[in-house]
């Protein structure tokens, strides 16, 4: 039996120790979330392997550095509203939760119905459905209807920064976003201010593309 436990804290002190993970917070909430739970069986064994992993649907659950540095980057406080494109199984919507800790709104887009249902068993089994909310639907369109989003956190690569998304990104709010820039992506960090945006490349990264609609 391996104790999930204590390779989880034993990952994140070693992510500690990297300077991934910088603030209490963040530090708190990947303590927090067990991973394996939002992992098929055949997968959990490498829970805390610091890797992605190919899931359902040609889709990947991020690397547990990169979960940690892009809700370092968004900057998670309670209280605020964010929305997340590309559920996944759900684990990253659950970070940011106990980043907030658990007061807020997230609200998460998948596009695969299969893997939306499935992140919805992961959550509600752990008790989160209380603060996320999974909507099937298009990411790249975003969710006018629960708009302006605090923070939006992208987890897979685009051709270019969605329009609707920077819409409905509220003055003052932050985007995470990585880009397909050709031969390579890039993660960039958005914040809108005075009804115009800033863009700050972060790092290099490897995601699967995201299903993008010109409408």
């Amino acid at each position: 039996m391996i104790d999930f436990e204590s390779a989880r804290r034993k990952l994140v002190i070693s992510l500690k120790e990297e300077g991934i993970i910088r603030s209490e917070r963040v530090k708190r909430a990947m303590l927090r979330v067990p991973r394996e739970e939002f992992l098929p069986n055949y997968l959990r064994l490498y829970a805390y392997e610091d890797t992605p992993l190919e899931i359902m649907y040609g889709q990947t659950i991020s690397a547990p550095h990169m979960v940690a540095m892009m809700c370092e980057l968004l900057d998670l406080k309670p209280g605020i509203r964010l929305l997340e494109v590309g559920t996944g199984t759900g684990y990253h919507a659950a970070v940011c939760a106990e980043a907030m800790e658990r007061r807020g709104e997230i609200y998460t887009l998948e596009y695969y119905p299969g893997l939306a249902l499935y992140a919805v068993q992961n959550l509600a089994r752990l008790g989160y459905l209380d603060v996320i909310h999974v909507i099937i639907g298009d990411g790249s369109r975003g969710l006018p209807k629960y708009a302006p989003f605090d923070r939006i956190l992208v987890t897979a690569a685009a051709p270019k920064v969605p329009p609707k998304l920077i819409e409905q990104l509220g003055e003052g709010g932050i985007m995470v976003i990585p880009i397909d820039e050709g031969f390579t992506q890039v993660l960039y960090v958005i914040a809108k201010e005075d009804g115009g945006i800033r863009m700050k490349p972060i790092t290099y990264v490897s995601f699967v593309r995201m299903k993008y609609s010109e409408e």
